[in-house]
């Protein structure tokens, strides 16, 4: 089956950062004047159908103000931290937050979603020095806190992992190991399983490949070789960029899972996951968005029968 997935969703964006701008603070006031703007709040912006909500300077809310970048016409893009406009009559506009929508928005619109919500997340989290607990405040459009002491802190990216493990069997006998992570069965009595890709976050003195051997073992008790690198995704819940692998391993090897993070550890075979991906299972797969979901999908692409 011919790849159709070239890109994870969330990793075609065509915005232009223009770095260089940021500490013009003239540049920014003039840029504002004809910028386009995007509301977030808590982690969603209005969407209408397949995009964004954007309103003129004039009609954007009073909150901070995040310069997110240029698109390839010049137009700049802000966004503004305040509650979202309530809709308006006949108005198809309604909130949703990366994981709903950031497959079937444009690769523009994904990426100022995208930078948007992760820049929010930063703000939110560092709203006072962790060197001094001096208040700090936003400097460079959105891209540095300042502390009255004048020490700079930037939006950090913490690197993780995420792996789709499987046994190197082509066709549809050939299967793959997903887990149910414990959290998403807390307060979901009766509801579909989900069940996704093996993940965690890089430690200190770690390789990629290093904490992803380390995290498929601890949650599920395998062992993996033949590690490959696909593709990776920004996800800014809280603030990382996924480092997509795809791993073989023995099925026959005993799943042991960690409860603490692990709820139910599984191997599906390729037809399995395949009707999962139609909706025609009793378990579910991935929300298209995300990264997991791209690497299960190329996983069934790869398939040469």
């Amino acid at each position: 089956m011919r790849d159709r997935r070239p890109t994870p969703a969330l990793s075609r964006s065509t915005l232009d950062r223009v770095a260089q701008v940021r500490t013009d603070e003239v540049w920014l006031a003039q840029a504002w004047q004809r910028s386009r703007v995007l509301v977030v709040d808590d982690g969603r912006a209005l969407v209408a159908g397949d995009h964004l909500v954007l309103l003129s300077p004039e009609e954007a809310p009073p909150g901070e103000r995040l310069f997110l970048g240029v698109d390839p016409a010049g137009v700049p893009y802000f966004a503004v931290l305040a509650e979202l406009p309530p809709a308006r009559p006949n108005d198809l506009a309604r909130p949703f937050g990366i994981r709903e929508v950031g497959h079937v928005l444009s690769p523009l619109d994904a990426g100022l979603l995208m930078t948007a919500v992760a820049l929010a997340n930063w703000h939110k989290r560092h709203g006072y020095s962790p060197a001094n607990g001096q208040l700090t405040s936003v400097r460079d459009g959105g891209w540095v806190r300042v502390d009255e002491a004048g020490q700079q802190m930037w939006p950090r990216t913490d690197p993780a992992v995420i792996v789709l493990v499987h046994d190197g069997v082509p066709g549809e006998d050939g299967a793959c190991l997903l887990g149910s992570n414990a959290a998403w069965s807390r307060g979901r009595a009766g509801a579909m399983p989900r069940y996704s890709c093996l993940a965690g976050f890089v430690e200190p003195g770690e390789s990629a490949e290093q904490t992803l051997v380390r995290e498929v073992a601890e949650e599920v008790g395998v062992h993996v070789t033949d590690l490959r690198y696909i593709a990776s995704q920004p996800w800014p819940y809280p603030g990382s960029l996924m480092l997509g692998f795809h791993a073989i391993a023995d099925p026959d090897e005993q799943i042991t899972v960690d409860p603490a993070e692990i709820s139910d550890a599984q191997w599906f075979t390729r037809a399995q996951v395949r009707a999962a991906a139609e909706g025609n299972a009793e378990f579910g797969i991935p929300f298209p968005s995300s990264i997991a979901h791209y690497l299960i999908m190329k996983w069934l692409d790869d398939d040469p029968t």
